[in-house]
């Protein structure tokens, strides 16, 4: 499980200014729900200086994708425009104190949002259409622009690194070639050169081989036991059972009804149902979920035990 800052959690448990601003003349769209992670970041800015009197977020994605838009919206709130571009998304992951590097694309996902809204606010339109074969990665929609900017801003140097950063890769892996590529380009043009993952291992393993010390067999890790369907059920409780206290303190709840391969179905309760925050909460619970049992699953919200009234998240 990853190891979140306590800044992550309180602004993923009580997130800050979430939902759309009134009277909002900035609106900025980034990411797919097909894609995992979507955000829209309006804002309110004041036409005769330029000052952002108020901004708001609505994100659908993971725990680290809401405190990043919320820490967003907190550090761009008084600023003028010009001032809000120069926060990068490692300004935005500084500010939560850190966010793990599997997650390191949902603060760019931040940037990328307030970079759209602002050009919406100025009226420009931003090269959002991919040509044919710019895009490098098309499990994400991920296109070589992206990838370029994103290792030039934060000093990148392996595809793992991209991957974090970008998702770009993180799916069936044919676009790890790709990424070398620019990677190796993007490398040189500072002097540096790239080195593909393993290299390292390799040169390990032959001056280990050289030494004269003897070394020890390595012995083969054990087999990883597959849960039981009725471990993977307590263990989807004892998630739920964390996550209740927080539910119950703002007068709602979550149960549990039913699970069936990837489906794990949920019913919210009390202030939860019809809250404007259900989906993020659903989302909450989905990626603890994914991230307890090791694999992907879907968190299907239902409002009676019939299966065929559920509608997916």
């Amino acid at each position: 499980m990853w190891d979140y800052s306590e800044k992550v959690k309180e602004h993923f448990y009580n997130p800050k200014n979430a939902g759309a601003v009134a009277e909002a003349n900035a609106v900025g769209d980034v990411g797919s729900l097909s894609c995992g992670d979507a955000l829209r970041l309006s804002l309110k800015v004041d036409p005769s200086t330029d000052v952002i009197l108020d901004a708001g977020f609505q994100t659908f994605g993971c725990g680290s994708a809401i405190a990043s838009s919320s820490a967003l919206t907190e550090m761009i709130k008084g600023l003028t425009v010009d001032q809000a571009l120069k926060i990068s998304n490692q300004d935005i992951a500084d500010f939560l104190d850190g966010l793990p590097p599997e997650k390191m694309h949902c603060s760019v996902m931040g940037r990328e949002a307030l970079q759209a809204a602002v050009a919406n606010y100025r009226g420009e339109t931003l090269e959002d259409d991919h040509e044919e074969g710019a895009l490098v990665c098309k499990c994400f929609a991920v296109d070589e622009v992206m990838v370029r900017e994103t290792i030039r801003a934060n000093r990148l140097s392996s595809v793992e690194e991209v991957t974090n950063y970008t998702k770009a890769g993180g799916g069936c892996s044919s676009c790890h070639e790709g990424i070398e590529r620019l990677l190796v380009e993007e490398l040189a043009a500072r002097g540096e050169i790239f080195v593909p993952a393993g290299t390292g291992a390799r040169a390990a393993r032959k001056k280990a081989k050289a030494s004269p010390v003897p070394l020890q067999a390595p012995q083969p890790a054990p087999a990883a036991q597959p849960m039981t369907n009725l471990q993977r059920i307590r263990r989807i409780e004892r998630v739920l059972e964390s996550i209740r206290p927080t539910l119950q303190r703002d007068h709602g709840d979550v149960e549990l009804l039913d699970v069936e391969s990837k489906n794990i179905y949920v019913k919210l309760t009390g202030a939860c149902t019809g809250c404007q925050m259900a989906s993020m909460t659903l989302s909450g619970i989905q990626q603890r979920l994914i991230e307890e049992l090791g694999e992907f699953v879907k968190v299907v919200p239902v409002s009676s035990p019939a299966h065929s009234a559920m509608a997916e998240v």
